[in-house]
């Protein structure tokens, strides 16, 4: 058998096990989860990290519809084929599409207005949504939407009733919230095909999309509607394909993207779609997912317990996303089109976010898709000067605070990961850190960012003196001592923050003196030293150096004694706090990425006991099978990285050190495949534990033999073996 279709068999068999049944990974995918509360998840098909999500847009324009999707509204404007997961801010939402019958007015619309715009309500106790699928019925023009996709293709199919007044309308006008077109084309290219371009400024300042699409049936009518846009400016904003369809006839469409011309956009089809077999498709990518997905194997008889599982690695899963067209050719960061460079190039990097946890995680299960992140930062790198700091459609928006490409990278040099020049990747990161933008000149004029020249000081000096530590870790690496050397000390700025006095990391200004008036609870969102956070979450944020920070308290006793009060003290915030801070514990907020390794401090200092006890608390009472399951924003795969290498049983603390520190197991077993084949990692109940004792990871057996630390390293994890954690 040809190993091709011997691949696709075995994705075929794939399952899982949950109380004698056996079902496929994708079947305890459950989308809805986080399209409630503040989730901002996308709802929608796709596959894995495909360069198309497409799903419905709703009509409002609101921070819980960064990603078009609401569990709590049900209108549609169209369907999109570029959507955001997670992210605290919207953009996308590019080359919309809509089925109607009769006369529409081409606009948004607002709900208050049944006839205001395109807009119809979806009819949500039809809707179907499953890994590569998305169905639901539009009440106002009594049509059925079925959306399923390839990499850079989406495949609709539509039902309408029998009306001489059906059409498919594209939509050029609409897209995130803070996102408005800037130049736009759109013109029939056949009998059955259109193609064109949008241009737009949002959150990526200068981002460009081109599209070929082709219908399943001849065009009757081609119709543009040109209006001015919000600059006043005549664009073709709306372009409506009319039909005549009998009772219950299926109208297929097929939209192929492109980041570099409308030629690769129908090069693309041509090359991952040139059918019309819309099941086929639908098929394929469940498989591709199921694929995907079965990358890591859990077991156990708690059926919540794998759905909360398996849809957060489905999340990880939707981002970064592929941009360059099947001949490997793509935008770069400097605006050019660039041809093939011997790998696949990405976007959406929200590093700030996944350096923590989605990252690692790739490094375990993907390390060969991670090499292709690196490749594409280091080509970002050479194209803009720099690594990005969240990288999106091409476009660097320099959003959050320090240099996060940069434990991101030393990562994977640190682990040993291949298909990437380390050479090169040392440069990129040392250029990117000796950069005197975004504070990092007054870092280096004073020792540390001061408070009255800048504002989040704080949250940069600390981010920045992590990135140090993991650019150190790198030049050990390559045996640069004297850069090593360097970077180490530099990583160690943060402790001119440390007020001994008040306990906590905090502002100071350029002539030395602490902030007046401090406040650790005080959190109001970007107007003080902090980033979506508050001196009680920050002052640990400092897990490349914890033997450091522990000495600025001046003793272990001392720093314990502080770390249990964050989970004590009362979870009020001030008044103008960012709603990023969520899923309190004390002051602990899991809700957002700076407090993600706190917990596992514990465990490094020799008490696994109450990180055992944290983690399963986060465990089981921040996350939930329901469509407010999240306790904050997904943050393109953190939130949900953070929960499966939880569950598994460890978690990378310390940036690009290639260990990881044990918790809180969740399941008896899980099979993770690695480079090196499978590691296994099983859980068993001590039977020597005493009653009433506080659960732990009491001893961990590594290949038969006693682990005598509490970390496991990367090395051992992608050789393949077997771990068992006695607890």
């Amino acid at each position: 058998m040809k190993p091709q279709k011997l691949t696709l068999l075995l994705c075929a068999l794939l399952f899982v096990c949950c109380g004698g049944e056996r079902k496929s990974y994708t079947d305890y995918v459950d989308l809805r989860i986080g399209s409630g509360g503040h989730g901002h998840v996308f709802v929608g098909a796709d596959v894995p990290f495909g360069m198309v999500q497409l799903g419905p847009t709703s009509i409002p324009e609101q921070w819980d519809w960064c990603s078009g999707y609401h569990d709590s509204d049900s209108t549609v404007i169209g369907f999109s084929h570029t959507h955001l997961s997670g992210t605290g801010i919207g953009d996308l939402f590019d080359i919309t599409v809509m089925p109607v019958v009769g006369q529409v007015r081409y606009a948004r619309g607002n709900e208050d207005e049944p006839e205001s715009g395109l807009w119809s309500y979806g009819a949500r106790s039809e809707e179907i949504a499953r890994p590569g699928y998305y169905s639901i019925p539009l009440l106002r023009y009594g049509i059925k939407a079925e959306l399923t996709a390839t990499c850079r293709v989406g495949m609709h199919r539509y039902t309408f009733p029998c009306s001489d007044e059906a059409a498919i309308v594209f939509d050029l006008e609409n897209g995130g919230c803070w996102d408005k077109a800037t130049g736009t084309f759109v013109e029939r290219c056949g009998d059955n095909a259109i193609r064109g371009h949008r241009f737009s400024s949002g959150w990526a300042k200068e981002q460009r999309i081109y599209f070929y699409a082709e219908f399943s049936k001849p065009i009757e009518d081609f119709e543009v509607v040109q209006s001015p846009n919000k600059d006043g400016m005549q664009l073709p904003l709306y372009a409506r394909a009319s039909f005549r369809t009998l009772e219950g006839e299926q109208v297929l469409l097929k939209v192929a993207l492109s980041p570099v011309s409308m030629d690769g956009a129908k090069a693309n089809m041509q090359a991952e779609l040139p059918l019309w077999d819309f099941d086929a498709v639908a098929r394929d990518a469940d498989r591709l997912w199921n694929s995907e997905l079965s990358k890591i194997k859990v077991e156990s008889k708690d059926e919540e317990s794998l759905v909360k599982f398996y849809t957060a690695l489905f999340h990880t899963m939707i981002a970064p996303a592929v941009f360059s067209d099947c001949d490997g050719s793509y935008r770069g960061a400097d605006g050019l089109v660039h041809s093939d460079p011997g790998h696949e190039t990405y976007t959406i990097f929200s590093l700030w976010d996944t350096y923590r946890a989605a990252m690692p995680l790739y490094t375990i299960i993907d390390s060969g898709r991670y090499s292709d992140f690196v490749n594409t930062m280091l080509d970002i790198y050479d194209e803009q000067g720099k690594l990005p700091v969240w990288h999106l459609h091409g476009c660097e928006t320099d959003c959050m605070v320090g240099n996060p490409a940069i434990p991101a990278v030393a990562d994977a040099m640190v682990k040993g990961l291949k298909g990437f020049d380390y050479q090169r990747a040392y440069d990129a990161m040392k250029a990117s850190a000796l950069l005197e933008e975004r504070g990092q000149g007054l870092r280096m004029k004073y020792g540390y960012i001061p408070c009255d020249l800048m504002a989040e000081s704080v949250a940069f000096e600390l981010e920045y003196a992590l990135a140090d530590g993991a650019l150190a870790r790198a030049a050990q690496v390559l045996g640069k001592d004297e850069d090593r050397e360097y970077f180490t000390a530099r990583s160690h700025s943060y402790r001119h923050l440390f007020d001994p006095q008040l306990g906590f990391i905090r502002g100071k200004d350029s002539k030395g003196n602490f902030r007046k008036d401090y406040n650790p609870f005080f959190a109001a969102h970007r107007t003080n030293d902090y980033c979506e956070g508050n001196g009680w979450q920050y002052t640990w944020l400092a897990p490349h150096d914890l033997e450091g920070l522990v000495g600025c308290f001046g003793s272990e006793e001392a720093f314990l004694s502080k770390l249990d009060s964050l989970f004590v003290v009362p979870s009020e915030l001030e008044e103008g706090a960012s709603p990023d801070i969520s899923g309190m514990i004390g002051q602990y907020a899991h809700g957002n990425e700076p407090s993600h390794h706190i917990l596992y401090y514990y465990t490094m200092l020799g008490y696994p006991q109450i990180t055992y006890k944290l983690v399963s608390e986060v465990l089981e009472t921040l996350y939930s099978d329901k469509c407010d399951g999240l306790s904050g924003n997904e943050d393109v795969g953190q939130m949900s990285a953070w929960y499966i290498l939880s569950s598994l049983g460890f978690y990378e603390v310390e940036p690009a050190s290639g260990r990881y520190w044990l918790g809180c197991p969740s399941f008896e077993r899980a099979v993770l495949k690695v480079d090196g084949g499978e590691f296994v990692v099983e859980t068993q109940l001590s039977k020597e534990t005493s009653a009433g004792g506080e659960p732990c990871v009491r001893r961990a057996i590594l290949h038969g033999r006693n682990l005598e630390r509490f970390y496991i390293t990367h090395e051992e994890i992608a050789a393949g073996g077997h771990l068992k954690l006695i607890l």
